[in-house]
């Protein structure tokens, strides 16, 4: 268990806050696309407040600690350490009250290549308190638009953890999963669960799609996001996101480690 000093110092080191790999172009080109109300970066959110670009920026360099200033448009974004160990107590405090009344939860990431592990550790620990960790469509075809056109995937849990695979790409030695900000396949397990009679998850973990998705029909959802995911630092702000966690969500999968034992402990979850 790392003391909150020695993870600060651990967020900078393995690059997930501090100056990030992801840059000022790609941040600001998202909160311009967002403005526009591009469902390729809503991700599932109905904004209701009127957002114009300056407020995005002004809002990502409170949540996040990015610059504030709109004519600063090249470099790395980056975000505050203090901002991130905050938002991780907060993301714990949430999953600390789920499991203490044995609740049952959902968890899927856009990201299974880099977070299934520390979602999975979660779910693991959830698990060993009590509660159900739900697994519903699981299996289930869903089709979703990318840059590629349409594509066919595979609802699947690994570990308790929801992510989209192509089919026939479960095979030994392949890929974990595909990358995706849509917020369809929580749509699908949301609706799979209610048809089958519950029980629906009281928290919903995750990034991308499944966070905003989630919390665009009421469930409570916390999570992580980038500096260019403003979705999900929206809705938080207009109160259906609970927690949003700024870090860098593409680092090696072994750099989010120190996290995961980090939440875990301070919700009170460590095993």
């Amino acid at each position: 268990m790392l003391s909150t000093g020695a993870l600060r110092a651990h967020l900078l080191a393995a690059r997930l806050a501090g100056a990030v790999a992801t840059t000022r172009e790609e941040g600001l080109r998202s909160y311009r696309l967002f403005v526009a109300r591009d469902p390729r970066v809503l991700i599932g959110l109905d904004p209701e407040w009127t957002w114009r670009e300056r407020d995005v920026i002004g809002l990502m360099a409170d949540k996040c600690g990015v610059s504030g200033d709109p004519d600063h448009v090249s470099g790395h974004d980056v975000i505050d350490p203090d901002r991130t160990l905050a938002a991780l107590d907060a993301f714990a405090g949430r999953l600390a009250v789920v499991a203490q009344r044995g609740a049952p939860v959902l968890l899927g990431t856009g990201h299974p290549h880099r977070l299934l592990g520390f979602y999975a550790a979660l779910a693991d620990a959830l698990s060993a308190a009590g509660c159900a960790v739900l697994t519903p469509a699981h299996g289930r075809r869903i089709d979703i638009t990318t840059r590629f056109g349409l594509r066919t995937y595979n609802l699947e849990y690994v570990r308790g953890v929801a992510l989209v695979r192509q089919p026939g790409a479960s095979r030994p030695g392949c890929a974990t999963g595909a990358h995706t900000h849509s917020p369809l396949p929580v749509r699908l397990a949301l609706a799979a669960a209610a048809e089958g009679g519950g029980p629906l998850p009281e928290l919903v973990v995750g990034d991308h799609g499944w966070v905003c998705g989630a919390g665009q029909l009421g469930f409570e959802a916390i999570g992580l996001a980038d500096t260019d995911d403003p979705a999900l630092f929206v809705g938080e702000a207009e109160g259906r996101v609970s927690v949003v966690v700024p870090l860098d969500d593409a680092v090696r999968s072994a750099y989010y480690r120190p996290l995961t034992r980090y939440v875990l402990n301070r919700a009170c979850l460590s095993q």
